[in-house]
């Protein structure tokens, strides 16, 4: 035998006995993979860098800024001052001597709670209703889970939303959300369903069937975590409209002006003819800018989120992945 041959003999060996990572090692690959690499991929999209600046100053100002300005109440300030003059108040003052910033402020931690409980029982309830309805097709599980989806898609949203507000005038912001999110599960489920159909296929998932895992840890393992970047790109969006659908309930005048919110700002500068009065125009367009503006960081967050949850431009990103890993 050749030296050569000898040679390689060895690396095959050495190969073949090379020891399995230690527990360090693989918690840093892990902690890599799934934190530093999403963060990396975030950092260089403008999409993620805008969408968080922007969200991370309504953050700030629905926190910090409630405990620094000063809580608004009428006869606080000259009446229908324009923006930009005076630093107590920079957007300008309402019909009452309000400042329209600090209303702004005070209305962000609202509609804060407002998007978190809608978001959560919106996502919710589809990522169950879809994971259980698509693994368990066929069944009578699934028949009725699709058929109640049904069911409620065929109800017009925004009217049944105003029938169950108008019948029990919600004043907690967190209940408020529970409402909005009542009529956004259905088509959710219906697209989760469908991925799980997808994934209930998989190798993985028919090898731990095989093996007799319980039906509730191959949910919760195998098919759960291929679909939480879905899931919460949907979260995302569903954000995005219990803003619209908050603030118009609240501008509608259907539910009660119990609370700050940007949607009663422009209701009462609507009633007192804004759209005529140039004076009046500051108090109905600011809280206009500000429902855009936050409404904008969540699509541009859904849209990064594709690219951060790509699983080969985590790879890419990733510090423990050498480039031999990534092209096998």
């Amino acid at each position: 035998m050749s030296e050569a041959d000898e040679l390689d003999f060895e690396e095959l060996f050495d190969d073949t006995d090379r020891e399995p990572p230690s527990r360090s090692a693989r918690l840093k690959r892990t902690l890599d993979l799934t934190v530093l690499a999403p963060l990396r991929i975030a950092i260089h999209d403008w999409r993620a860098v805008v969408a968080g600046t922007i969200l991370l100053l309504y953050g700030l100002m629905g926190t910090v800024g409630v405990w620094l300005a000063t809580k608004p109440s009428s006869g606080d300030h000259p009446k229908l001052q324009g923006p930009f003059q005076e630093l107590a108040y920079p957007l300008g003052t309402d019909l009452y001597g309000r400042s329209i910033l600090d209303q702004i402020i005070y209305a962000t931690p609202d509609m804060f709670r407002m998007i978190f409980a809608g978001a959560i029982v919106a996502v919710g309830v589809a990522a169950v209703v879809g994971l259980l309805s698509g693994f368990m097709r066929g069944t009578p599980v699934d028949a009725v889970l699709m058929m109640l989806a049904d069911i409620i898609i065929t109800i017009p949203g925004l009217p049944l939303i105003i029938v169950i507000t108008a019948i029990f005038q919600p004043t907690n912001p967190y209940i408020v959300g529970v409402f909005l999110g009542i009529d956004m599960w259905p088509g959710l489920a219906r697209t989760v369903r469908s991925q799980v159909l997808s994934i209930r296929e998989e190798s993985y998932v028919e090898a731990s069937q095989i093996m007799g895992l319980p039906t509730s840890s191959i949910l919760r393992r195998d098919v759960a975590g291929q679909l939480m970047p879905f899931i919460l790109v949907n979260a995302s969006l569903t954000s995005r409209r219990v803003i619209f659908e908050s603030v118009s309930l609240y501008f509608l005048g259907i539910l009660p002006f119990t609370t700050y919110n940007w949607g009663v700002l422009m209701n009462l500068a609507y009633q007192e003819n804004a759209l005529t009065r140039s004076e009046l125009l500051p108090w109905l367009v600011f809280p206009m800018i500000t429902i855009i503006l936050m409404s904008f960081a969540f699509v541009l967050l859904s849209q990064a989120m594709d690219a951060i949850f790509n699983v080969r431009l985590q790879a890419r990103h990733a510090e423990t992945i050498d480039d031999k890993e990534m092209t096998e």
